[in-house]
């Protein structure tokens, strides 16, 4: 093996070992071999360049370009763009699985589930460091620098992982791979020095013993072999030395330290979740992929809210789920707080029955609220406040999820009437002191702000009805997810000013108002209803995440208000104006009150007063119909991908049909001197390259010494070679009719040389013939043409323009 052949082998293990550290990262490493062989065939396309040769630029192009050919092909199909044709594909198709990839990072613990775009995210960044390694360590011949790469690969899955059991493992092959690779690369340098020899460990040594032997003169040592020894002992020491000092506990070979669920198994405690940042890029997805499917008998589809878990405690810096104790999951659920048996007598049960994505890996249970009972298998924990199902703990650093569950809750759709929100009495006072606190640093805008908007109001409802109006209908405020996120004390501020944000900005502004009029409240973070098909279920999707505020009322208990200005958003029945409509009360994702099915007929709000139509009074249909457009490609798409199929089948062979029709062109021509370029680099080829400074008759007998030819190919070589030389030295007319019979002549040698290689040489210089290398001289010197036409134009021109002047 060639030393440039074992550096491109030693770079590939190192990128392969360095990129175990991401494995830790998702649940699964099915991704591995497929990267692996990605990375491979990668690596062999920079070999198989560098032998042409190609000059480096094309070597990177050509990698990069097979590369991304590869990952199109690997990931065709797993986009949900509607795009037709490779450009569509590798634009849109490919370009948003990319942004759910970096979606779905943002949104799952690790480990996470691994979904195509996460998939699509490692293998692109394995095949993006190789491709780095393999530039800096054989093609510019650096293989220290190639350890950058392989230490920012490390150091990002180290620090998303957090470190663990396994990461002195990762690290050694790691340390491995880019060791293993410097050895490899000093090997070469050493090799091109001539024997490999080393000082002696006696003082005195004969010159026999100095190149490795002699009797009594000890043996030389290696500086190959010294190498791989002070490379064992620095990664020994690596190990070894965060192990025994204590400062070191926590790098390395420390603990993961306490996992989110608390002390002990089974998860003691609820911690501390901020779903802002997940919340807003679902909100901003492009794929919009269901995550959850339902089926329900609830009468009011519109308020079948499936609710995740709820804040309730604003420190200041951001809404965040207080610790709290867990239960086990009874098997019917407690009453919820503060409701009353007036309200509960008109309550109704509903079945809800749910199934979740495999790519939805949510720990909190989406239910809607509030939930009397589960049915649902796996390890699960019950939160009572929150009335919230988190999952338990499985093994460290793993838990329960929802992931790809199908459950069953029941549920109680409460129907308050405005006047029971009214007439609430006092909430109760541990209520009260708990979920109206406020942190010191709350700007006073806010509480001067909510105190301004609901003046003149006699009572908590309709304080909280002012406050809803205020940011849905009459405050001016524009619903924009693209808006810099933030949930503290400032962001709130910043959000009343600016007046433009999302469902997270309006929820926590709504509460922090309601606490500083003391109301007592709370933010939900779930989903909306979801959209409704055509065979009675109800998908959710990524756009539907929502947040919500929830208000106290003593009586009815937590009761959901709607202060975001956003399509799809219910606003519920008890905050409505109570002076009756001319129009139906179904607001845009809603059904009325009395509806039991959604509403199929058109909007009517061309004329709607845009307050009324914030409010969702103007009419229009309850909830969305997804009934889809039929599935399966179009014609146009099966041509277009059965052609690139059929190119890329076809890309592999173009030299050796270049090869094919620029023969057939030379002995087609019946030119001797064309028949003699032919056999030049037929056998060029097989490796015999072109020495012109021979003559015909030596070139001939050189090709037939290198070529081992049989007696009948060396005899049409020399019948070429003689052909040749009376072309070119005999007087005019004497070689006249000299061409006879040497195409079969040519074809004889040329199968001749053929026959005389390896198998391996022999596809070589059929599939990657060395005198394509004539292109690039051809292009080359056209270029050099059209560059030298041009200068000596541009210099007629500057000597003409001061004569033009002087005339």
């Amino acid at each position: 093996m060639s030393g440039r052949a074992r550096l491109t082998l030693f770079a590939a293990l190192a990128t392969l070992l360095t990129s175990w550290s991401l494995v830790g990262l998702v649940d699964t490493a099915s991704w591995m071999p497929q990267a692996a062989l990605l990375l491979c065939v990668q690596s062999a396309v920079g070999a198989g360049a560098r032998r042409v040769p190609l000059a480096r630029s094309l070597t990177v192009t050509s990698q990069a370009l097979v590369s991304l050919l590869l990952l199109a092909f690997v990931f065709a199909g797993k986009g949900e763009s509607t795009g037709n044709g490779p450009l569509a594909y590798l634009v849109t198709d490919f370009g948003a699985l990319f942004r759910q990839g970096v979606q779905d990072v943002g949104e799952f613990a690790i480990p996470a589930p691994l979904t195509d775009g996460i998939r699509l995210l490692l293998m692109s960044g394995v095949l993006l460091i190789g491709l780095l390694v393999d530039v800096l360590a054989v093609t510019a011949r650096s293989a220290a620098a190639a350890g950058l790469p392989l230490l920012a690969l490390y150091s990002v899955a180290a620090g998303l992982s957090g470190g663990g059991e396994s990461s002195w493992f990762t690290f050694l092959l790691a340390g491995s791979g880019y060791l293993l690779l410097l050895l490899a690369e000093g090997r070469d340098r050493l090799a091109q020095w001539g024997r490999v020899f080393g000082a002696a460990p006696s003082e005195r040594v004969s010159a026999a013993s100095a190149y490795g032997g002699g009797p009594g003169g000890g043996q030389a040592v290696s500086p190959v072999r010294t190498g791989r020894r002070l490379g064992a002992v620095a990664l020994g020491l690596a190990l070894a030395v965060p192990a025994v000092l204590p400062a070191l506990g926590s790098g390395l070979l420390g603990g993961a330290g306490e996992g989110e669920g608390g002390s002990g198994p089974g998860g003691g405690q609820i911690q501390a979740v901020n779903p802002l940042v997940s919340l807003q890029s679902s909100l901003n997805a492009q794929d919009n992929r269901v995550v959850l499917k339902y089926r329900t008998d609830s009468p009011q589809l519109g308020e079948q809210y499936l609710r995740i878990l709820a804040l309730d405690e604003f420190n200041g810096v951001k809404w965040e789920a207080s610790g709290r104790a867990l239960t086990e999951v009874p098997a019917r659920m407690p009453n919820p707080p503060g409701l009353g048996d007036e309200v509960r007598a008109d309550a109704v049960e509903v079945r809800t029955s749910v199934s979740s994505s495999e790519t939805y890996a949510q720990r909190y249970l989406p239910m809607p609220y509030p939930a009397t009972g589960v049915d649902i298998g796996g390890k699960w924990r019950f939160e009572p406040a929150g009335r919230t199902l988190v999952g338990d703990q499985l093994a460290k650093d793993k838990f329960q999820n929802v992931q790809g569950a199908q459950y069953t809750v029941r549920s109680l759709l409460l129907r308050p009437t405005a006047e029971q929100l009214q007439t609430a009495p006092k909430p109760n006072p541990l209520i009260e002191s708990e979920y109206t606190r406020l942190p010191d640093n709350l700007p006073p805008v806010v509480a001067e702000t909510a105190r301004r908007v609901t003046q003149g109001a006699k009572d908590d409802y309709t304080r909280a009805v002012k406050l809803q109006d205020y940011f849905a209908v009459n405050g001016g405020f524009r619903y924009d997810t693209k808006v810099s996120s933030g949930t503290g004390s400032q962001a709130i501020a910043r959000f009343l000013a600016d007046k433009e944000g999302f469902c997270i900005h309006f929820a926590f502004s709504m509460a922090s108002m309601s606490r500083s009029l003391g109301i007592p409240a709370r933010v939900a973070v779930g989903f909306t209803p979801g959209a409704k098909q055509s065979d009675g279920s109800v998908n959710v999707s990524m756009r539907d995440a929502h947040a919500w505020p929830e208000l106290y009322f003593e009586g009815v208990g937590w009761t959901r208000f709607e202060p975001t200005p956003r399509s799809g958003i219910t606003v519920p029945d008890y905050s409505r104006p109570e002076a009756p409509q001319t129009q139906p009360t179904a607001p845009t994702a809603a059904p009325s009150k009395s509806a039991s099915e959604p509403s199929a007929a058109p909007s009517k709000a061309d004329d709607c007063p845009p307050d009324m139509k914030k409010l969702g009074e103007c009419g229009g249909p309850a909830l969305r119909q997804d009934t889809g457009s039929g599935g399966g490609p179009s014609l146009r798409a099966v041509l277009t991908w059965t052609a690139v199929g059929l190119a890329a089948l076809v890309l592999p062979f173009l030299p050796l049909l270049w090869r094919g029709r620029v023969r057939a062109r030379r002995l087609g021509s019946r030119e001797v001197l064309a028949a003699w370029r032919e056999l030049g680099d037929a056998a060029w080829d097989v490796g015999i390259t072109p020495d012109e400074a021979r003559s015909p008759r030596g070139a001939a007998a050189r090709m037939v010494e290198l070529g081992r030819l049989e007696p009948e190919a060396a005899e049409a070589a020399a019948r070429i070679a003689g052909a040749v030389e009376r072309v070119l030295y005999a007087p005019p007319g004497a070689g006249a009719g000299s061409y006879a019979g040497l195409s079969s002549d040519v074809l004889v040698v040329r199968a001749g040389l053929l026959a005389g290689v390896s198998r391996g040489a022999r596809l070589r210089a059929l599939l990657l013939p060395r005198s394509a290398a004539r292109l690039q001289w051809s292009a080359a010197a056209r270029w050099s043409a059209l560059t030298s036409a041009a200068s000596a134009r541009l210099a007629a021109v500057r000597l003409r323009l001061p004569l033009r002047g002087r005339g």
